[in-house]
């Protein structure tokens, strides 16, 4: 198999992607941040018979909550929790009372347990806040790491591919606002990628290293192409063994469960496509200009 340098092309596609997302943004349309982050309200009921979730939706968006605003989670066989975001402190009685009137009409035996609560955004701004932190931290040590470990160049190509995963998974939860809401589990997922992406970059690098010792005078393009076929069967078996579980997890979760994995198979490809398209020819371009320099030097 003969491997071409597209990493034009793909750095075109994935600007494209995120010049997209930066767009709808603007225009009012960015990620659907959920309760964790916007604060809203919080209820847990007992249905007293097998909770439908469809059920709950058409209550809810008779009382003109549409399900981009709520989420509807499932907790045992009879259970759900209800989660509305942009709700004001002072309407909770009322959505309250609201709700509870539509959903005796379908489950007579109805009734509230636990506690209705009000959450504050302030634990979603934590952790956007500690989550940035941890991702530039990362960057940071690994940059270093791996300049030690490789050389300099490497180290700027494998961060700018784990925050060019970063940028696609978040634009396409602007994309896909309408199906996924930004929750906690959200982070989470973020900084798996973070660690699943750099570890494809690295055994990719290990092999253009070996690669790099055997051809010396060869084209660092040229050793890229070839590091990339070499890793291919491995990329190609860890890829879809991971994936097999996370969809499988995202087709039979439940929505919390759903919320992890679907940013998680975004990161995936997202990391599978720098790794192999876009990583190793940022360094080979890095090192062709330092063996210029070097040359214009001497």
């Amino acid at each position: 198999m003969t491997i071409k340098n597209r990493s034009k092309t793909c750095l075109i596609v994935s600007g494209c992607i995120i010049v997209l997302a930066l767009l709808l943004t603007l225009f009012g349309r960015g990620i659907n941040l959920g309760i964790d982050f916007e604060g809203g309200l919080s209820m847990q009921y007992d249905l007293k018979a097998k909770a439908v979730k469809g059920d709950v939706e058409s209550v809810l968006d008779g009382m003109g909550i549409k399900n981009y605003t709520a989420t509807v989670q499932g907790a045992g066989d009879n259970e759900v929790n209800i989660r509305i975001k942009d709700v004001a402190q002072d309407d909770i009685q009322k959505i309250q009372a609201s709700f509870e009137e539509s959903i005796h009409e379908k489950y007579p035996d109805a009734a509230t347990i636990g506690d209705v609560n009000y959450v504050g955004p302030v634990a979603g701004a934590t952790l956007v806040r500690n989550a940035i932190i941890s991702v530039l931290l990362a960057s940071a040590l690994m940059l270093i790491y791996i300049a030690i470990r490789f050389d300099f160049n490497s180290g700027v190509s494998a961060v700018f591919g784990l925050l060019h995963d970063v940028a696609i998974m978040l634009s396409f939860m602007v994309i896909f606002r309408s199906f996924i809401q930004m929750n906690s589990s959200f982070i989470a997922a973020a900084l798996t990628i973070v660690g699943y992406s750099i570890n494809n970059t690295i055994v990719i690098f290990d092999r253009i290293r070996e690669n790099a010792k055997k051809m010396p005078t060869a084209a660092r393009e040229e050793v890229t192409n070839i590091s990339i076929r070499e890793s291919l069967g491995r990329t190609i078996c860890t890829t879809l063994t991971t994936l097999i579980t996370i969809v499988a997890l995202c087709i039979l979760g439940v929505a919390s469960i759903r919320e992890f994995a679907l940013p998680i198979i975004i990161g995936i490809l997202s990391g599978v496509y720098s790794a192999n398209m876009i990583n190793g020819y940022v360094w080979a371009f890095l090192e062709e200009k330092r063996r210029i320099r070097k040359a214009a030097a001497r």
